[in-house]
């Protein structure tokens, strides 16, 4: 208008309208898509109908022939190729078993003329079972998983020739998860299950159609997963129904299958047929790694386990040839340890891709072990034998805790792992909580100490993740610190069983990233590439500017919490194992430095070889499905080997240390009759030698009250019965009232025991009722215990309500003082189940004396099993129950909301109400030797001999003794028990008396009676000492002096009353208490314990020496062995861990391996000695003792280096758990402290020491948490002033100058 006329633009829109088109009805479109990749009605016109172009079974393409391994064994394959092996020709349909049978199979293969020339050939096999392909010549090549899953290996192009070629399977009669009755995952195995040959082809392999199928499968998860209102879904449906469009129109033809490929690249791009795909330069939030969880047991015996290990990491160095962007991490050393002894090929094939960094080791520890039950000092060996491990094979330690499975997490985490390297933590375990959501996914998590590590749990909840779609998708939605950090972690493979990544999971990642990068902002882009550390690395860098939130605490698993009671011999055996070794260690070092700082010649070598295979031993049996009872009844015959060879091997060391020392037998031998006192702290206590009769009692008392200041030999009094005479005011003794109605007492206590319960329990020095008013305590309850599911694991909060008092029956009088006073029960559970229950009261002083200065006139300390303020049960236990759980009770007069548990090197705080859904959960927790519910003034405290399992609820203390899960262990816990628990009341707070005497009870002088009595003709699997009492003689031969060392004797005869030995064995005493905390509480807190005392890893006369006789040879010698009565533990199993099958470790190639790390730098050692035992060597002697402050209280530590080792002193210094030096060393030398820095050289093993003299030090003097002080006494002794934050570890070094 008003312009120039311009034609009309030509337009391409039709004008008229073509066939009607209506709308797409959504859901019918989605549902149609299974249809093209889903077996059924369908599947002959589906994509899966061209997955093969070509398929040959049978002869004369495949031979079959089978041998079939006898008894169970699992033969080598030189065994199983034996020429006296006759292999059988068999076929597909045949049968074979039965369960956890091993079946060799020789496969004769040609490939035929029409599959030769075929681009990808594949062998296909499935038994539905596991199994493993070995070359001809003996390689291992790929595990087997079977069922559908891990079927396929790639033929080599060699086989192509048209010539026949041999190759073995070796099949395994259990499938991935073990042989479940009925096929129920955790049922207990079926002993008789046998698994048909269903596949063993020649398969061509059509790889278009494959990918295609891969390209179909994950745009198919974005068309269902996607919002349905947003734009990437409904694309992701229109390019899968044109997929199925053009296949149709193509009636499946190779060209509509690659058609169909061109259509797919619309949406995830045109890289993903290879590791291109992640070379986009977008910013990638979701870090994917391959990972391979193997329960080390479970399900499975160990045996098994070593078979999954070689089967599963072979796979994966095949997947990382196959696909370069794959990267795999795996943890536990054991695990590596069995794959270098028993597949050496293997472990060399594993050992390169870590050194290309494709193969990761993580975790640094020996197993994934559970973290709730061992003893602290158990963790640091966890960590001491799993990184020396790694850094011996591969050059490098773990900085990454990887525990993804465990049952909760010990609040003393966090510092163990930043003292052993580690300051970043993995799990993912807490997404099981089945009451409350644990709130976040990445944060600092801080332990008891102050001590934190940078902690991811992974949000996609699972460290088996499929690799799909929806794992990529749930790495962000259901992330849940997104405020301070996006990415996350997308840990991926086929777990517990073992397997690992597969071929087609790496597959579905590409797209993945294919479709982040193409189409969709929906789905977060995914990487690979990276390492578990990079991943950390980045999280660390992040928090330089962002405050990561804080979870101060244990991380408390609200779930599996019958895990603290299953199994219950098997706990017991791993607290008796800790002590033993603890005992060996403390008497071992002592044997080890005498000849040179006592000028003794017994040629004592410390016997580290034997001590690494029983710690190996122990640390394996605390894997977290053994020592917490959730595995199958195989698992615990296993353990229960390993524990008795580990308790024969340590009575051997025991014996053999405690004789270096110059003590014999007190039957046989001369001189004074002492106790050996293996705690590091003075004790009083009661025992009994040879019958129960108490004209045998003796009393434990320090060796001299004029040199109280020797806690570590003791004199053995006796004490007649005319003790109730003579010390009337200290017996005990006990009355009977009326038929039903007992009285214990002695200075300290009144106990009531009215029809086999206690019912009151009068504390005479706090002059109160320790029990509730009403309270029946020792009082027996058994409770309906039927979880949801997992029978073995779990203790579901409803089972409170099904609480049953259990009536006691008779009472009898055992005895009646004067030294102890005792009466016992017996109680029917059920018409199979019944437990006999020993009260027993101990006599001694009313009133300590008091004196604290710390000189050599400082009362005794009384503690230990026989104190008059623990009331004692001994109990014995039949157990033939069906799904039951006992427990027992102590209603106390104590109201307090929180109690107190022990734990590693510490306590923990746990709520007594349940106010909140998360107070509640914690209705069961775990403890270690004692628990406490304390108010202002008073409090009492439950101790325990082997239990984990606790609860205080209100005021009532609850012990849990015995459950009887059917499942995966159908024998759980059934048979005889005994164990042994106290209570006692204490003025104020838990404190140091409780943590003192926890420990004498469980590590008393003499064995309790009934701790051998043997159970159906066997012996029962848990001493004390490893023999029954640490009770000797010391003897003497020319004059000498004291054995206190006050002064010497004008005899040279053998012994006297007051304990003449010889010039050699004086101060033997003090000899015996060469490291001690000061008794003098200004000096050093009662809080603080010395917890270990044992040799340097790396001093060079304790590197294992090949002329050291072993426990095994030892014993051999004094008493041979003939074939009917061999060793429990091999000795061949020095130089491996123990095996429980048939195969022999093959022998390995000496190579040498040069070690680097950032902290220090290690001379060579051969690889045949690389285990835990290829340490760097140091120059001179040292002594490793390990303190740690147990009740939450910044507090000062004296350390007391006494007598002649005092005077070898050359310094003391700061170490890691690793046993890497902290600083330098100050040495004693006056005036002033000296620092020594001790450096290593590569060759020659040769110390360098510079020298440095610095101020004089005042012992009263402060010093800084980091830092110590090192003075030596007018006396000689050699004191180390320290101080420990609340809950601090801290370990020394102390060098010898000899």
């Amino acid at each position: 208008m008003g312009g120039d006329n311009k034609a009309p633009m030509a337009s391409s829109y039709p004008k008229l309208a073509g066939p009607p088109v209506g709308k797409q009805i959504h859901r019918i479109y989605r549902d149609r898509l299974p249809m093209f990749t889903s077996t059924g009605q369908y599947e002959s016109q589906s994509l899966l109908a061209k997955l093969y172009e070509g398929r040959a079974s049978g002869e004369p393409s495949v031979k079959l022939s089978v041998w079939s391994a006898p008894d169970l064994s699992r033969p080598t394959f030189k065994d199983a190729t034996s020429e006296s092996n006759e292999y059988h020709s068999t076929r597909v349909g045949a049968s074979f078993g039965p369960s956890w049978s091993t079946h060799w199979f020789r496969i004769h293969m040609t490939v035929p003329e029409d599959l030769k020339d075929k681009r990808h050939l594949e062998f296909h096999w499935d038994a539905n079972n596991e199994g493993m392909v070995w070359s001809e010549d003996g390689e291992p090549l790929q595990g087997l998983t079977g069922g559908g899953e891990r079927v396929a290996w790639v033929l080599p192009k060699s086989f192509r020739d048209g010539k026949e070629h041999t190759f073995y399977i070796e099949m395994s009669c259990n499938a991935m998860f073990g042989n479940g009755k009925n096929g129920e995952t955790i049922a207990p195995p079926s002993p008789d299950k046998y698994f048909i040959l269903n596949t063993a082809d020649i398969v061509a392999v059509n790889l278009e159609a494959r990918a295609l199928y891969f390209d179909f499968w994950e745009i198919g998860d974005a068309a269902r997963e996607f919002p349905e209102d947003s734009w990437e879904e409904h694309a992701a449906l229109q390019v899968c129904n044109s997929i199925m469009d053009t296949f149709i129109a193509g009636e499946g033809s190779q060209d509509s299958v690659s058609e169909g490929r061109k259509i797919a690249q619309k949406y995830i791009g045109s890289k993903v047929n290879s590791s291109e795909v992640y070379d986009e330069p977008e910013h990638a939030i979701v870090s994917a790694i391959g990972h391979c969880h193997i329960d080390t047991c479970w399900l499975w015996p160990w045996a098994e386990t070593k078979r999954k290990v070689a089967r599963s990491w072979l796979n994966q160095c095949d997947l990382m040839d196959r696909y370069p962007e794959h990267r795999f991490c795996a943890s536990q050393a054991q695990q590596y340890k069995w794959l270098e002894t028993y597949y050496p090929s293997a472990f060399d094939r594993v050992k390169a891709k870590v050194k290309q960094g494709t193969f990761q080791p993580i975790g640094g520890s020996w197993v994934e072990h559970d973290t709730n039950m061992p003893t602290g000092e158990s963790l640091v060996r966890q960590f001491l034998y799993g990184q020396r491990f790694f850094e011996a094979h591969f050059a490098e330690r773990s900085t990454t805790f990887w525990l993804p499975d465990t049952f909760g997490y010990s609040s003393q985490i966090p510092q163990i792992c930043r003292l052993a390297g580690m300051g970043r933590f993995f799990t993912q375990k807490l997404s099981w909580n089945n009451i409350n959501d644990f709130p976040h996914t990445t944060f600092n998590w801080v332990g008891l100490d102050g001590s934190q590590v940078m902690c991811h749990m992974a949000p996609d909840n699972t460290y088996t993740a499929e690799a799909d779609f929806g794992d990529v998708k749930r790495s962000v939605t259901q992330h849940k610190s997104m405020d301070q950090d996006p990415t996350s972690l997308l840990v991926f493979g086929k777990g517990d069983g073992g397997g690992g990544p597969t071929w087609e999971q790496l597959e579905k990642l590409r797209r993945c990233r294919g479709m982040s990068d193409t189409t969709s902002g929906l789905l977060p882009r995914v990487k690979m590439g990276d390492s578990v550390d990079d991943f950390f690395a980045r999280l660390e860098k992040k928090a330089e500017t962002t405050d990561f939130v804080s979870w101060v605490g244990e991380l408390y698993f609200e779930l599996h919490r019958g895990t603290y009671t299953t199994q219950a011999n098997n706990k017991r055996n791993n607290r008796r194992a800790e002590i033993m070794l603890h005992d060996i260690e403390y008497l071992a070092t002592l044997a080890s430095i005498q000849d040179d700082v006592r000028g003794t010649s017994t040629g004592y070598k410390y016997p580290k070889r034997d001590l690494d295979s029983m710690w190996e031993d122990v640390l394996l049996c605390q894997f977290h499905d053994c020592l917490p009872g959730s595995s199958i009844e195989m698992c615990y015959d296993d353990s229960d080997e390993l524990y008795r060879g580990v308790f024969r091997k340590g009575e051997t060391l025991l014996r053999t240390a405690i004789t270096a020392l110059g003590f014999t037998d007190p039957d046989k031998g001369q001189g004074e009759l002492v106790a050996i006192n293996t705690l590091p702290f003075e004790r009083q206590e009661l025992v009994t030698l040879g019958s129960h009769d108490q004209s045998h009692a003796r009393l434990i008392k320090p060796a001299s009250k004029a040199h109280a200041r020797s806690v570590g030999l003791y004199h053995v009094h006796p004490e007649p019965p005319s003790y109730r005479v003579e010390n009337p005011a200290h017996v005990a003794r006990a009355t009977q009232i009326s038929d039903d109605v007992f009285v214990l007492e002695n200075p300290q206590l009144k106990v009531t025991i009215t029809a086999g319960v206690v019912t009151s329990m009068y504390d005479r020095k706090a002059r109160r009722e320790v029990l509730a008013p009403g309270a029946k305590a020792n009082q027996f309850v058994i409770y309906d215990d039927k979880p949801l599911y997992w029978q073995a694991w779990d203790v579901e909060v409803y089972h409170l309500a099904s609480r049953k008092e259990l009536p006691a029956g008779q009472t009898t009088l055992l005895e009646n003082g004067p030294h102890r006073a005792s009466v016992v029960t017996e109680t029917k559970i059920s018409e199979n189940s019944w437990v006999k229950s020993t009260a027993s009261l101990a006599c001694g002083d009313l009133d300590d004396d008091d004196d604290d200065d710390g000189s050599a006139g400082a009362a005794t300390t009384t503690t230990g099993a026989g104190l008059p303020g623990l009331l004692e049960f001994t109990c014995e236990c039949e157990w033939r129950e069906d799904k039951k759980f006992l427990k027992v009770e102590f209603p106390v007069d104590v109201h307090s909301t929180s109690a107190t548990y022990e734990t590693q090197f510490g306590t923990v705080s746990r709520p007594t109400h349940y106010n909140t859904s998360w107070d509640m959960a914690k209705f069961e927790v775990c403890c270690h030797r004692w628990a406490d519910l304390s108010e202002h003034g008073y409090g009492v405290s439950v101790v325990n001999d082997g239990k984990y399992g606790f609860a205080c609820q209100g005021s009532t203390m609850r012990l849990s003794l015995l459950r009887a899960p059917k499942a995966p262990d159908a024998h759980a816990d059934m048979g005889r028990h005994f164990f042994r628990y106290g209570v006692m009341g204490h003025a104020g707070p838990a404190g140091a008396e409780t943590v003192k005497k926890a420990r004498a009870f469980n590590n008393p002088v003499v064995a309790p009676q009934g701790s051998r009595i043997g159970v159906d003709g066997v012996e029962a699997l848990f001493p004390y000492t490893g023999f029954d009492s640490y009770v000797f003689r010391h003897p003497g031969s020319e004059g000498g002096g004291r054995l206190d060392g006050s002064g010497s004797s004008s005899s040279s005869s053998s012994s006297s009353s007051d304990g003449v030995i010889t010039p050699t064995d004086q101060n033997i005493s003090i000899f015996m208490s060469s490291f001690t905390l000061s008794p003098n509480p200004h000096h050093s807190n009662p809080s603080i314990v010395l917890d270990t005392i044992k040799r340097g890893e790396d001093d060079p006369d304790v590197r294992i020496d090949a002329s050291i006789p072993s426990a095994e040879e030892l014993q051999a010698k004094e008493s041979p062995t003939n074939e009917k009565e061999k060793p429990a533990v091999d000795p061949e199993e020095n130089a491996a861990s123990h095996t429980l099958n048939n195969q022999q470790p093959p022998k390995t190639t000496t190579t040498w391996n040069k070690i680097h790390t950032r902290e220090r730098q290690h001379t060579a050692f051969p690889a045949a000695a690389l285990t835990q035992n290829s340490i760097p060597v140091r120059k001179g002697k040292s002594v490793i003792l390990r303190v740690c402050e147990t009740l939450g209280g910044k507090s000062k530590g004296t350390l007391v280096i006494k007598g002649p080792v005092g005077g070898k002193v050359k310094g003391v210094g700061l170490c890691n758990l690793l046993e890497d030096d902290v600083g330098g060393f100050n040495t004693p030398s006056m005036p002033g402290s000296v620092s020594v820095s001790d450096q290593r050289s590569n060759a020659g093993h040769e110390g360098n020491e510079d020298v440095t003299v610095g101020e004089g030090v005042d012992e009263d003097e402060n010093v800084g948490e980091e830092g110590l002080k090192v003075v030596k006494g007018e006396d000689g002794d050699v004191r180390v002033v320290f101080v420990c934050r609340a809950f601090e570890v801290k370990s020394f070094r102390v060098l010898l100058d000899v």
